[in-house]
């Protein structure tokens, strides 16, 4: 990655990275077979699991890493330059569990052995919000799902979600329901192996093919009285420090695009230049807006992250800053992808070629969390209001 700053600063990082490195040089070989077939990345997942990092984030009082953010996003910009969709997949599950370490928003025994599930077993989990009708759960939609108390003390729940990321693979679910007769939502932890669980394979997207964030579907779930996690409140949501694990992975796919794009112009001479393409000035230029919208994007994302993990007395005033970074890495993202395929040429648009896969991949960044406008909505709720109104 001549000219991509390497952010680690201790052993600990340096040594994620290497990992992560070295893994996404085994992803990428079959990315593309993923990506083609719309198959889930079993093997990666393996890979992943056999070297640990699914207890990367989970505090080390439970057996996990207990890595901070800057480790976390580390990991995933890496893994990413091998194969996008794996990152991302992976992200959900590891930013689950951080998450709700920060804030103890689980019952502690349940937590525990969650944790405990995953580093001895191997688990996989992730969370099931968005509905067809409701959209992304930031938009504050009530979910049609519903959580029906049972006599027995068991919960009776019906519903569908969509876009459930890792669906062939996971071990929990996580979903959010009304519950019945209450203005209540609840979120329920689910294993998969409760009667009533199945998925529809509906995901048949253009972009990150091998999440499989298909359908889950819940009919008549009989769930145990403890599967409620708590209930969700009205007030204003905590900083989610954990989803900068999204920018990471779309700039981890740009470093890919921008290298692939370095390389060619490095060694492609036509027959109609003397030199190669690297000293023609046009091409030199798009080379500098690449590192120029890396290098930005990449710092600030870094920065905000050591803010997290060196000041958690102030976590409280980073949401601004946090949805800052994931917009502007998506949006540097998918310029850095364009000004890749503007160096390679119409050869980019290959269905054989990683720049076109690339250029699918990163547009899927702005449809998650936060959306651009409501960063653009909680940046000058703070500026006018200083957050308060």
């Amino acid at each position: 990655m001549n000219g991509i700053r390497n952010f680690a600063e201790t052993k600990k990082q340096e040594d994620i990275v290497r990992r992560a490195g070295l893994l996404a040089e085994e992803f990428s070989k079959r990315a593309s077979v993923y990506d083609k077939n719309a198959e889930f990345p079993f093997e990666n997942f393996e890979a992943l699991k056999d070297d640990g990092f699914l207890a990367l984030t989970i505090p080390e009082k439970y057996g996990g890493q207990g890595a901070g953010l800057v480790e976390f996003i580390m990991l995933q910009e890496t893994l990413a330059q091998g194969d996008g969709p794996t990152a991302l997949s992976l992200g959900w599950h590891l930013g689950i569990m951080m998450n709700v370490a920060t804030y103890h928003s689980w019952p502690t025994a349940i937590f525990e052995k969650i944790c405990k599930d995953i580093v001895e077993n191997k688990k996989l989990i992730n969370s099931a919000h968005s509905e067809a009708k409701t959209g992304s759960p930031a938009r504050g939609g009530k979910p049609g799902t519903v959580a029906e108390k049972m006599e027995n003390g068991n919960w009776l729940i019906n519903g569908r979600k969509n876009f459930t990321s890792l669906a062939p693979a996971l071990d929990y679910f996580i979903i959010s329901a009304a519950i019945e007769g209450t203005d209540d939502v609840g979120e329920f932890l689910l294993p998969r192996e409760l009667k009533g669980i199945s998925i529809k394979e509906t995901w048949n997207s253009m972009s990150m093919r091998a999440t499989r964030s298909d359908d889950l579907l819940l009919t008549e779930v009989e769930a145990p009285g403890n599967a409620l996690l708590y209930i969700k409140k009205k007030q204003a949501q905590k900083p989610q420090g954990w989803l900068l694990h999204i920018p990471a992975c779309y700039l981890g796919i740009a470093v890919s695009a921008r290298n692939e794009a370095v390389s060619f112009a490095d060694t492609y001479h036509p027959n109609s230049l003397p030199h190669p393409i690297r000293e023609v000035p046009k091409v030199r230029e798009r080379v500098a807006k690449m590192d120029l919208e890396l290098t930005s994007a990449r710092h600030l994302l870094y920065s905000v992250a050591r803010l997290w993990d060196d000041l958690p007395e102030k976590r409280d005033e980073l949401a601004g800053e946090l949805a800052a970074a994931k917009l502007i890495a998506t949006n540097s993202a998918i310029a850095v992808v364009d000004e890749a395929m503007r160096i390679v040429g119409a050869q980019s648009l290959h269905a054989e070629h990683p720049l076109q896969r690339y250029y699918r991949d990163v547009r899927a960044g702005l449809h998650n969390p936060p959306a651009d406008e409501l960063t653009i909505e909680l940046l000058a709720k703070q500026a006018f209001f200083n957050g308060t109104h």
